[in-house]
């Protein structure tokens, strides 16, 4: 009996690439969708966290809708159980990192700390951004690209290419370099890393939300090229480029990278 010749939209459906487009785009959709729907329909007063909020969770379903519907399995990599605990990890890691980068800085007198700031409510308003960043970020690159070119090519080309697809998404912010890029491909290969041994997304988002937060609301520093605001500490970058990553902030530090470099290659991969 002749076996049924696949038809072009299953064929379709087992291409990697038109996987990962796919993954993407019912991933981050809903970001650009609410922010403009809500600058639309709302006026800037009233545009306060919960655009960013709402996007998150958008995102949360897109990406749920994606591995069902797409992978045709059930998305344990975003199941509850653990969550609080594996989030509350993650938070350690990217916050240790952040303030262990700084400390290092500091001592090499690259870092001058200048005194606290008040604290205030305004301090955590940034976290629906971050929180949202760190969540679209870590589903689209670790969950639908590594993961698709896991299951294609196998882990190696996965750490690899979306390693260097986070670094590369990058390329457009101020003060990008050769080294920043480096420090952002790193950080991926510790992403994956992290992934690998929980294989779940938790540990993931919590460890990017808390660097970002860290270098921009604790050490009131630049994240990625984007401009450094006021946070709980005051301090100042002193020095060659290599160390204080210049424009880009201490993502595109030699510090970093080393730090980075080091965390991701000693991390097990598997649970």
């Amino acid at each position: 009996m002749a076996t049924p010749k696949p038809t072009l939209s299953s064929r379709l459906m087992a291409n990697p690439v038109v996987r990962i487009v796919l993954g993407l785009v019912l991933t981050f959709a809903a970001v650009p969708l609410t922010m403009i729907l809500a600058s639309q329909l709302v006026a800037k007063p009233y545009r306060i966290v919960w655009p960013q909020l709402l996007a998150a969770v958008l995102v949360w379903f897109g990406y749920r809708f994606y591995v069902r519907r797409i992978e045709k399995r059930q998305p344990t990599e975003l199941a509850t159980q653990g969550m609080a605990r594996e989030l509350g990890a993650g938070l350690l890691i990217g916050a240790g990192l952040v303030a262990l980068t700084f400390a290092v800085l500091a001592a090499l007198g690259a870092y001058r700390f200048d005194g606290v700031n008040a604290a205030s409510a305004t301090m955590l308003l940034p976290l629906a951004e971050l929180v949202l960043v760190g969540m679209a970020e870590e589903m689209m690159f670790r969950g639908v690209i590594f993961g698709v070119i896991e299951r294609s090519l196998g882990s190696k080309a996965a750490i690899v290419i979306s390693a260097l697809l986070f670094s590369l998404a990058h390329l457009p912010n101020e003060g990008v370099s050769v080294l920043a890029i480096s420090v952002i491909a790193a950080y991926g290969v510790l992403q994956a890393a992290l992934y690998m041994k929980t294989r779940r997304l938790w540990i993931c988002i919590g460890t990017h939300i808390a660097w970002n937060y860290c270098v921009s609301q604790v050490f009131s520093s630049t994240v990625s090229g984007h401009a450094a605001t006021d946070g709980l500490l005051r301090g100042e970058l002193l020095g060659n480029a290599m160390l204080t990553g210049g424009a880009f902030g201490i993502e595109g530090s030699l510090v970093a990278l080393v730090l980075i470099a080091v965390t991701a290659a000693a991390w097990p991969r598997r649970a």
